[in-house]
């Protein structure tokens, strides 16, 4: 059966970036989509996933209170919060609310693909060195190179720079920010090209 995923977020830009770094695991079904905390827990319980992956800031209800409320009602479902909110105390905070771990937006390309990994093989994700899981490290470019990929057909085109990891989540920030409808390949091809310099 492959790992079931519930995306969470009230950007549609951002959903489809996140639909595009998954593509790098087949084995992988996103099951369905959530544009609120609401909904969150609405398609949670329809739809059964195996790992949420939870915006924070977002309509009628956040997603840390999402997290709380379906800790609370002891829905199954492994959260992972996925956010552009950085600050001393977030593992405390998503900890607290249920979550099984977070990543930074920021970081997308980089920890996206191994939080996944951790959360779905029984573990946690509280950043790269807190990775906790039976499986084995992935690649930590796989998700960027593959958006490349769909671009070029060659994973080399992305380069091992770790100035590259934050591209992929300040593309999504500023798409965002401004509303902007974006394809599968306009996110990959800002990824190859001068935005990674």
């Amino acid at each position: 059966m492959p790992a079931r995923i519930l995306i969470v977020d009230d950007h549609e830009v951002v959903r489809q970036g996140i639909r595009t770094i998954l593509r790098a695991r087949p084995q992988w079904d996103v099951c369905g989509e959530a544009a609120n905390g609401r909904e969150a827990i609405e398609q949670t319980k329809a739809l059964k996933p195996d790992v949420i992956i939870m915006d924070i800031t977002m309509p009628e209800m956040s997603g840390i209170e999402a997290t709380r409320e379906l800790t609370k009602q002891k829905v199954p479902g492994a959260i992972l919060i996925f956010t552009m909110h950085e600050s001393s105390n977030l593992a405390e905070t998503v900890r607290e609310a249920g979550a099984r771990g977070f990543v930074l937006k920021s970081h997308a390309a980089r920890d996206l693909l191994d939080a996944l990994e951790a959360l779905i093989g029984g573990g946690t994700f509280f950043g790269p060195d807190t990775r906790k899981s039976a499986k084995p490290k992935t690649q930590a470019n796989e998700g960027a190179m593959y958006c490349v990929g769909l671009q070029s057909g060659r994973s080399s085109d992305f380069g091992s720079n770790d100035r590259s990891w934050s591209v992929f989540g300040a593309i999504l920030w500023c798409l965002a920010k401004i509303s902007v409808s974006a394809s599968d390949e306009f996110i990959c091809w800002s990824l190859s090209s001068g935005w990674t310099a």
